[in-house]
């Protein structure tokens, strides 16, 4: 595995010891560094919809302070998800066997041979009516298929080292093992060949990438239509990638960014009525993917101590009603177009812990869409090259004890999402906002209203934590149902004038210093309508 580009202790030490004993040197430095990023920073601010521009009155109170406590949050027990564990799951006690068979009219292949264009792909790769590896009945280890294939179609181009020259499905019942005998599966770019899973896919201490006969290495990445081999595990199966090496899978098509975990197709769920797929990756590195991993409508899938290097568009992205997901220790860096970590569209009910996410082309750390009752925790965010951790239209998520730390935009980001509770987080030496909470009308533009609602609420609780040097603000937010502060740690500020809010907050700034920082109370910022509501 690869060492992360940038050590987060170090990091942590340089903001928070410049922070606190340079003082005014540190936040000098730091205001003249980003001037550019405090401009567009006040622009954000000041870019209102209607709905803000009708200003409303706010009132600062104090809060019980009995009902913001809570108990650090209960972590999943991650001792069981081991290569033991995955060994055991695995049934050899039935020998499978080998056959090639046409990919028309089989139900694991109709989404890559359904349309004419798709169909056209394997048609011209294969030079003729294309077939496919089908693995049926029982156990299959991948050396098996050396032995029963001529070697046009799969062939040992060296000791431990297997190369396939047609896709490769493993039939619902049927098990293929790619074990520590293979010391390298390599998937044909120009024969088209790739990974479907429709019983039980092992990978195990090997080495799975896809190959570029050409030039004789692996397929890296050109340009985003342009067929590279990737993995499928269909609905009913499970996958489990341990201690392995995946390179270079995945382009843009449907069910083919990479390592992908996913439910049929809604029209062929309705035939097949397949169960929620699922599975464990562990321990394994992914390597200059279209998506470093993706999931559709899986369940209890565990996602542990991997690291996502040099991906395309996102590290770890999990989408459409998945549940009770586990993105535990993985370490995500050098995503070239998106986020590191994103969940999205009703994913639910899961957890987010113990990850290290820096270096990405957009934010570290996103929930999406929609997610609701995730626990953030514990993560270390940084570097990245847009927010630290990002919440769009997503409420009542638990966001506890993360390290946000020098990103280029904000700390923690929140968008048209409510009851969202920030607890013992630190957002240090960010550009913009420490913690930054919006509304935005996003009728206008190519959202499906109806597939991806929203409301233009935003609120807040903070409680507990440090607020250090960042750019703009420690603390930004606009026209929100309310906030709730806490034994919040407000920390070298960067502007030469000393600590300052933006938004509502700056209006009220003296009394919510008085009564957080001075008096050692819980404040609500409330509007005066809600107020006026409770009494009626």
């Amino acid at each position: 595995m690869n060492s992360p580009r940038f050590p987060l202790q170090p990091l942590a030490r340089h903001l928070l010891t410049g922070a606190l004993l340079l003082g005014g040197a540190w936040a000098q430095a730091n205001e003249a560094a980003a001037p550019q990023a405090q401009a567009q920073a006040q622009a954000e601010e000041t870019d209102k919809t209607k709905e803000l521009q009708q200003a409303k009155t706010y009132t600062v109170t104090t809060a019980p302070v009995e009902q913001l406590h809570l108990d650090p949050p209960k972590l999943p027990d991650l001792s069981g998800y081991t290569a033991e564990a995955v060994n055991a799951k695995i049934d050899r006690s039935k020998a499978g066997q080998v056959v090639v068979r046409r990919m028309l009219q089989q139900d694991t292949l109709k989404d890559f041979t359904g349309g004419s264009g798709r169909l056209r792909e394997w048609i011209t790769r294969q030079r003729g009516m294309p077939h496919a590896i089908f693995i049926e009945g029982g156990y299959v280890k991948l050396s098996q298929l050396a032995e029963k294939l001529p070697k046009n179609q799969f062939e040992e181009v060296e000791p431990g080292v297997y190369l396939a020259r047609l896709p490769i499905v493993v039939a619902q019942g049927a098990t293929l093992h790619i074990d520590k005998d293979t010391k390298e599966l390599r998937l044909s770019e120009e024969r088209g060949s790739f990974l479907v899973n429709d019983g039980m896919m092992f990978i195990t201490d090997t080495k799975v990438t896809a190959w570029r006969e050409a030039a004789n290495g692996p397929a890296t990445f050109r340009k985003p239509d342009d067929f590279r081999p990737f993995l499928v595990s269909w609905g009913g199966s499970e996958l489990y990638i341990v201690g392995s090496t995946i390179t270079s899978l995945g382009y843009n098509k449907s069910k083919s960014y990479g390592v992908s975990i996913t439910q049929y197709t809604p029209g062929t769920q309705a035939r097949l009525k397949r169960p929620h797929p699922t599975g464990w990756l562990i321990d394994s590195e992914f390597v200059d993917h279209w998506y470093g991993f993706y999931c559709y409508e899986a369940e209890d899938v565990v996602v542990k101590g991997n690291t996502y290097r040099d991906n395309i568009v996102y590290g770890i992205d999990p989408h459409d009603r998945s549940e009770r997901l586990i993105i535990a220790e993985n370490t995500v860096f050098g995503t070239k177009k998106k986020h590191g970590i994103i969940i999205s569209r009703e994913v639910n009910n899961s957890w987010l812990i113990n990850n290290k996410s820096y270096d990405n082309k957009l934010s570290g750390l996103v929930l999406d869409r929609n997610s609701v009752n995730n626990l953030v925790a514990y993560n270390e965010i940084y570097q990245n090259h847009s927010d630290g951790i990002t919440v769009y239209e997503s409420s009542d998520n638990l966001i506890w004890g993360n390290k946000v730390l020098a990103n280029q935009r904000h700390g923690i980001r929140l968008r048209n999402s409510t009851n969202i509770r920030l607890y013992e987080n630190l957002s240090a030496g960010n550009k913009l906002s420490g913690v930054y909470g919006h509304i935005k009308d996003l009728s206008n533009t190519d959202r499906d209203i109806e597939l991806d609602p929203f409301d233009t609420q935003v609120s807040m609780i903070v409680v507990g934590g440090k607020l250090a040097g960042n750019g703009s603000a420690p603390l930004s937010i606009d026209s929100p149902l309310s906030v709730e502060l806490y034994r919040v740690e407000l920390l070298a500020p960067s502007k030469s004038s000393g600590i300052s809010f933006a938004g509502i907050l700056g209006e009220k700034q003296d009394e919510i210093l008085d009564l957080m920082v001075r008096r050692g109370k819980a404040v609500l910022i409330d509007p005066v309508e809600t107020q006026a509501d409770l009494h009626d």
